[in-house]
């Protein structure tokens, strides 16, 4: 009687488990590899990183580093105070709060022209990074900062540079450090672009 009580118990338990809607374990996906491999165990979540939205147009425009020429640049796309900007925040300097990495670009075309790294100093960000020889665009990579510049033969239209390197910066010692260069060759043909390390 007891071993009869005890298989309906368990039965019991396997229904209502099965009655909450979910699907198994199919709502883990699939194993991951180090699971399936042995004790590896999952690393344990770091603390979020302090986080600050920043007006970009204000730190860029009263920013000395930044030309002349991208300040006078900087005006809406249209009457919606829609700045030709794209903001990503990240961490690339480890410090306390997020990093601010700023790329301008054309309103047409959207062509970088300009890419800054702001880190935070006190109570204001500090320029950390720039660099002004559009066609650039930088990209958070990690804790890497990856900067993209187009290279244009002389008969090259716009929207189909030759080549585009590629450049890996580190934060290191209190600066960023170039790690990694590479270029991408481009087809004339559509076909794909291939890589050369530099």
């Amino acid at each position: 009687m007891i071993t009869v009580g005890a298989v309906f118990a368990a039965v019991a338990l396997f229904v209502a488990a099965c009655g909450t809607g979910g699907t198994g374990t199919r709502d883990e996906g699939p194993a991951h590899a180090s699971a399936m491999s042995g004790a590896i165990a999952s690393p344990t979540p770091s603390p979020s990183r302090g986080y600050k939205r920043v007006n970009a147009i204000s730190l860029l425009k009263n920013d000395p580093a930044v030309s002349t020429t991208i300040k006078r640049g900087l005006k809406p796309c249209n009457g919606d105070n829609d700045y030709p900007v794209d903001v990503s925040y990240g961490d690339l300097t480890h410090g306390s709060v997020n990093d601010v990495l700023v790329n301008v670009v054309t309103c047409g075309d959207l062509v970088g022209i300009a890419t800054y790294v702001y880190r935070e100093a006190g109570d204001t960000y500090k320029n950390v990074f720039g660099a002004e020889d559009a066609p650039v665009y930088g990209e958070i990579d990690g804790t890497d900062l990856t900067v993209t510049k187009q290279v244009y033969d002389t008969d090259d239209t716009v929207s189909n540079p030759s080549r585009e390197t590629v450049i890996t910066y580190s934060w290191k010692a209190g600066r960023f450090t170039q790690v990694n260069s590479h270029d991408n060759y481009y087809s004339k043909v559509g076909g794909d672009a291939t890589a050369a390390d530099n």
